[in-house]
């Protein structure tokens, strides 16, 4: 024994806190009776010293160890009673993460020794379980969080003109063949220049990381040779994962943010607060579990041995508790503060709005963020449903919040599979979904757009595969959604036939025109413009392999499509007309003749009641006015933008559309034709009242200079 010295030290913070002459160590739990300190060598393998934490201030346990430096290793062993029965479930012979850990690190090594019980006896007999978990389990590691930021600032990019990419920190750079090998798969392999210069070229503001909280693989995945590889299975809240660092060090991820800032991109957090890595009443002993069950979890009332799952993963933490709630109030100002994060992505949000059982959307969660002068400024992003009674929630998130909009996921893909009677419910999503958002100020960036994200099919596979293919998974493909709203285009996976290869790609061109020309905040799935297939996996969370990784080796259709991407974002970015920050409202501008926006049908004339509501109607023609942004300058001058004509056809057939007869000189431009294997158009030039032929299943934007009207 090395013989540490414990002095009381302070309840605040919470957590290890490494000061300059020794380490604070504070930990809350209401229903301890006793907590031990315990540290370990080097390597985590021996423990060098268990200590009691002499203190305890208003339900935390706290010491500090003047002879501790960061680097140190260390757990808690917490003691208290083993009732599971009420909802009690200490057990001081299991190993427990830090809940406030900056940095964990070691190899999970799964065995029974973790879980709280006994597992040779029957499950339902939860029996005390005295073996020590300590050797397989991860440690908590103190840090110093010292790191030279310079001039980093928040890029600050507006949610009006933000495009943001979701990806995967290894699955985006782990095949990249740029990438020097052994930054492939990290976050320093994210901040490499071939990376950054393709998220630049390609024209999103920014990144939305799939989770980087530390988390663990479930024992059962690791059984079957496969890994949590998506990570929503956090263990801490306040560790990005070891697993994707090169280094080893947390500076790691700081250089990258800084990077990634330096070229003008946002990060943003997918982060996993509505449960834990524990599981339900059989799951293993962490970390919360054993530290203060009753505290941390949602416990169903009347038999608190079980846990409210409102998430489908065993167990929903317990946001009615006011030290629950500190600890993600704490962990969001830490990664804004001492990470530079610019925003967060909530998994299954509705999960955190429940007050006691009901989605309550003024939860003292929404009420604190609202008032929080450091997250409160920041981009914040709803997964808005859970999997509990009545936990869809799509457009009742409050002011302040945006939402990930699958109504507009779902519409967008019904319409272009060729189901009829959408125009509808297509023209709504097109214009921000004012009939989710347009009230109590909400603007048309609440509505985050999307078509493909991680959960569900990839581009190329959503217009290649009718059904999913999850065999790879091991649980003979019942997992992932059956209802994707996907179309093949006339066979199953991978076809040679020229003609449904030319369907596809043009289909492709199609979903991704119709996400980049609607209001809202348009989402990319990464690897999406790059033509990635999971060869139909519509859930490969647990295929962390080539299945799961970018494919950077391009074929020429896929560099046709990459540039086809390209060219549309810098479209959207050229175009105020696309992206505004008012919701359109079909009036005449200015008190002239001519409205924002205004809908007609194929033969020019202005959509009446009855065709909008025709069963068949797969066809729509969209003018947009370039006058009608009512916005201005710097300077205080009126931003004008040109005039569009967006023409839309999901028929087979080629419907002639005849151009509406708006007033003016100029002739329309063809700019944009998904016909066209590059979506150039033909050099065209159409008179009003002229005749636009449209091909089946294409889409095609006309442009000419916005002039007033009287």
């Amino acid at each position: 024994m090395q013989g540490f010295t414990v002095w009381p030290g302070r309840p605040y913070p919470l957590g290890a806190t490494w000061d300059g002459e020794g380490v604070n160590f504070a930990l809350f739990s209401e229903h301890a009776e006793k907590v031990e300190l315990c540290l370990f060598d080097a390597k985590g393998r021996r423990e060098i010293e268990r200590l009691l934490l002499p203190e305890q201030t208003d339900q935390v346990w706290h010491g500090f160890l003047p002879q501790a430096r960061p680097g140190q290793l260390y757990g808690y062993r917490v003691h208290g009673p083993y009732e599971p029965e009420a909802g009690q479930r200490f057990n001081a012979n299991k190993l427990l993460l830090d809940p406030y850990a900056k940095s964990i690190v070691g190899k999970m090594e799964w065995s029974d020794t973790h879980f709280g019980y006994r597992l040779d006896n029957r499950l339902e007999d939860l029996s005390f379980d005295r073996r020590d978990s300590a050797a397989g389990m991860l440690k908590s590691q103190v840090i110093d969080s010292a790191f030279t930021w310079g001039d980093d600032r928040p890029p600050a990019i507006p949610w009006h003109d933000t495009v943001i990419h979701e990806l995967h920190v290894k699955g985006f750079t782990q095949l990249h063949p740029e990438v020097p090998p052994n930054l492939r798969g990290t976050y320093a392999g994210l901040a490499t220049a071939p990376v950054i210069s393709h998220l630049k070229k390609l024209g999103v503001t920014a990144v939305e990381l799939m989770p980087v909280h530390a988390f663990v693989d479930d024992r059962h995945l690791i059984e079957k040779g496969l890994r949590n590889y998506w990570g929503y299975n956090s263990v801490g809240f306040f560790a990005p994962d070891a697993r994707y660092s090169a280094s080893g060090h947390i500076k790691e991820f700081k250089t990258m943010v800084k990077s990634l800032h330096s070229a003008g991109i946002e990060v943003i957090l997918d982060v996993v607060y509505n449960h834990t890595a524990e599981g339900n009443q059989f799951g293993p002993t962490l970390c919360f579990r054993g530290i203060d069950n009753a505290a941390y979890y949602r416990l169903m009332p009347n038999q608190p041995r079980y846990y409210r799952d409102y998430t489908g993963c065993g167990n929903t933490l317990n946001m009615l508790h006011p030290r629950v709630l500190q600890l993600i109030m704490d962990s969001l100002r830490y990664w804004i503060q001492e990470m530079h994060i610019d925003g967060f992505r909530f998994d299954l949000a509705s999960a955190l709005a429940r007050e006691l059982h009901e989605v309550d959307r003024l939860s003292a969660f929404f009420d604190i963020i609202h008032q929080d002068p450091v997250i409160s400024r920041v981009k914040l992003i709803a997964e808005p449903w859970d999997l509990g009674e009545g936990g869809y929630q799509v457009g009742n998130f409050p002011v302040g919040w945006t939402e990930w909009n699958g109504k507009y996921r779902d519409a967008v893909r019904a319409f272009w599979k060729g189901e009829g009677g959408r125009i509808g419910e297509l023209a709504y999503r097109l214009t921000g979904s004012s009939d989710l958002y347009g009230r109590e100020s909400r603007r048309p960036y609440a509505s985050i757009n999307f078509v493909t994200a991680h959960d569900g099919f990839s581009l190329r596979d959503l217009v290649s595969y009718n059904d999913k293919h999850n065999i790879a998974n091991g649980e003979d493909n019942r997992d992932g959604e059956s209802h994707n709203l996907s179309w093949n285009c006339g066979a199953e996976g991978p076809s040679k036939d020229p003609k449904i290869r030319a369907l596809r790609a043009r289909q492709r061109r199609n979903l991704l025109a119709t996400l980049l020309l609607s209001q809202g905040v348009p989402m990319l799935l990464a690897g999406d413009e790059l033509g990635r297939s999971q060869l139909g996996n519509n859930n490969a969370y647990c295929q962390d392999n080539a299945l799961g990784w970018v494919n950077w080796e391009l074929e020429e259709e896929d560099r046709h499509f990459l540039d086809f991407v390209r060219r549309m974002i810098k479209l959207r970015h050229d175009h105020p007309v696309f992206r505004r920050r008012k919701f359109f409202e079909g009036r005449p501008i200015h008190g002239g003749a001519v409205k924002d926006i205004a809908w007609h049908n194929p033969n020019g004339s202005e959509m009446n009641e009855v065709e909008w509501n025709q069963h068949f109607a797969r066809s729509l023609c969209v003018y947009l006015s370039g006058g009608s942004l009512d916005e201005c300058d710097r300077y205080g001058q009126p931003i004008l933008d040109d005039d569009f004509l967006l023409l839309i056809n999901a028929h087979y057939e080629t419907i002639p559309f005849t151009l509406p007869d708006y007033p003016g000189d100029e002739a329309w431009h063809c700019v944009l034709d998904t016909d066209y294997a590059d979506g150039l158009a033909s050099d065209g030039r159409y008179p009003r009242g002229a005749i636009f032929p449209l091909q089946g299943r294409s889409l095609a934007l006309l442009t000419r200079p916005h002039q007033p009207t009287e």
